[in-house]
């Protein structure tokens, strides 16, 4: 990866840390979760309103945890509205396998998603903050499943 591309991607998981979007409650929430990093102490709450088709409708999330946790929830929360249950759970599927090292498939998955996983997933050099940057997907699954909590444990 170029030094021009690390860098992009640094200012945009600093912007998403600084300036996190959907960070508010989220009134008359059909799923939610509560997650943990028990390792950092991160914590994350998230809720999401999904309508009778399996789309994700708003998504949002409170919580605290490091700038590279919230970015994550941050970017997440952006780019799931109005996509279905089966979408978000390849983006997750996505996420993982490239924040861990993995063989990512990106089939089908726009590319705005890609690059703002891709940004996350530099943390593979460093797997102490794998769990950070999977927090929010991994209380995603658990509020997509109808499971109140969940942690990177």
């Amino acid at each position: 990866m170029s030094n021009d591309l690390r860098d992009l991607y640094q200012d945009l998981i600093l912007d998403h840390s600084k300036h996190p979007r959907n960070f508010r409650p989220l009134p008359g929430a059909n799923r939610e979760a509560l997650g943990h990093n028990p390792l950092c102490g991160d914590k994350l709450s998230l809720h999401l309103i999904v309508d009778n088709n399996d789309v994700i409708q708003d998504i949002a999330f409170q919580g605290a945890g490091c700038a590279i946790s919230v970015a994550s929830a941050s970017m997440m929360s952006e780019m799931l509205k109005g996509k279905t249950i089966q979408e978000a759970e390849k983006l997750f599927a996505y996420l993982h396998e490239a924040c861990t090292g993995g063989d990512a498939d990106a089939t089908g998955l726009d590319e705005d998603a890609i690059a703002h996983i891709d940004a996350l997933s530099g943390v593979r050099d460093y797997p102490i903050r794998v769990k950070c940057a999977t927090l929010a997907w991994h209380t995603l699954e658990a509020a997509l499943n109808k499971k109140k909590t969940t942690s990177t444990e």
